[in-house]
């Protein structure tokens, strides 16, 4: 409230919509690959407190981006996709939604006030797609427009305001993660279906926590990063190599026989290709010896098989930073880390791991000593946080 009287933005007496961040379990980058995907929504969160304001126009303040100040607009007067004065602006997220939906055959008539803060790390556990999934819900909420029987329906609104209007190339891993997740499962995804699986996790499980390890680091957006490289690396690669085998993605490359036929094709002229089909390959063949350790309560393996997608990302991905690699070899010294890695597009935000739950301070401890004399330039930056997994959309009512 005090933000709100500070901006003049009138939202005593409305909602707050709360999303939160992810944690992706596996397949990291296998969304645009065409893989199943398996995560969980996690308590770091984007919190919008809301409230019709009685005129057509949109304003709102975000307090993590106190540099922008309110944005205000009117639905359908903003600037155009991929505007060069909106790249370094939060802006583009809330004039992407409105983008979107118009798109969609949506009236957006009714205008709001808004503040928004949010604690996601700024890489990693997905800030963007939380943010975009708070926008698009409340906008739609406050014209009156129904979500629809197809519940993917968000989710390909969501990619749309991303991919068409601000330019990055992301998948839906993050949305379907964040939308879906419910307190205590894990959401399994399946691209050929379209079809959401809720695993419980950790049944009969030695009490062990998921652990954000923050680098302190911000990521400026996965259109300016080496995610988009990577995509096209793989699209490219599904194309090529796909029109000799017959395949449309890299996770079609399931047997072995004709991944070692794509390799003897293409491993000397496009090393660095194979190289990326060699890791989306190796991750499907864990991925459903994954599902079965956490249907079992195996963390162990769950914490080994981390550990391995780590180092596919980092040695055959080629997708991770050297803060979020620094966070993974100290976590990999303290004994009762099952496994870690980079989390997200890559480059730059938080690693992750699986913990013992009676070694978390230790990783804490560790972390501590360790990463601010590796990483001078984040030593006030970087956190450890012990997360809890979590409904991935809630609304609160009777904000005073």
């Amino acid at each position: 409230m005090r933000l709100a009287r500070q901006k003049r933005l009138a939202v005593e007496g409305g909602r707050i919509r709360r999303t939160s961040s992810r944690f992706c379990l596996g397949v990291e980058h296998g969304d645009y690959n065409g893989t199943e995907l398996f995560g969980v929504g996690t308590d770091r969160f984007i919190w919008m407190a809301y409230k019709p304001n009685g005129t057509d126009r949109v304003r709102l303040y975000s307090d993590n981006f106190p540099g922008d100040g309110v944005i205000e607009f009117k639905s359908g007067r903003i600037p155009p996709p991929r505007h060069h004065s909106i790249a370094d602006s939060w802006a583009r997220f809330p004039f992407g939604c409105d983008y979107i939906l118009r798109k969609a055959g949506h009236e957006l008539k009714t205008g709001f006030d808004a503040v928004l803060i949010g604690n996601i790390p700024g890489g990693g556990m997905s800030r963007s797609a939380s943010l975009t999934l708070n926008l698009l819900l409340t906008m739609m909420e406050v014209n009156g427009l129904a979500a629809g029987k197809d519940k993917m329906q968000i989710i390909d609104l969501a990619q749309a305001v991303e991919n068409e209007y601000i330019g990055s190339p992301c998948g839906q891993l993050d949305q379907i993660m964040i939308y879906f997740a419910k307190e205590g499962m894990g959401t399994h995804y399946d691209p050929k279906t379209r079809a959401i699986k809720y695993i419980p996790l950790g049944r009969k499980a030695p009490d062990f926590r998921i652990v954000s390890l923050d680098t302190g680091t911000v990521r400026p957006g996965l259109e300016k990063s080496t995610y988009r490289l990577r995509r096209k690396e793989c699209d490219d690669f599904a194309v090529l190599a796909g029109k000799k085998f017959g395949f449309t993605k890299l996770a079609d490359v399931r047997d072995e026989a004709l991944y070692r036929k794509v390799v003897a094709a293409f491993g000397k002229s496009h090393p660095a290709h194979c190289d990326r089909l060699a890791y989306i390959y190796g991750a499907q063949k864990r991925f459903y010896r994954m599902l079965k350790a956490w249907r079992s309560g195996d963390i162990t393996t769950v914490g080994a098989i981390f550990r391995e997608d780590g180092i596919g990302l980092r040695d055959q991905y080629r997708i991770s930073g050297p803060e979020l690699e620094t966070m993974c070899d100290i976590a990999r010294t303290v004994p009762g880390v099952h496994g870690e890695r980079m989390l997200g597009g890559g480059d730059k935000g938080a690693a992750g791991a699986i913990v013992a739950a009676r070694s978390v301070r230790d990783l804490q401890t560790a972390v501590a000593t360790a990463y601010p004399r590796s990483v001078p330039a984040q030593a006030g930056n970087y956190a450890v946080h012990a997360l809890k997994v979590v409904d991935g959309v809630a609304v609160l009512d009777g904000l005073v």
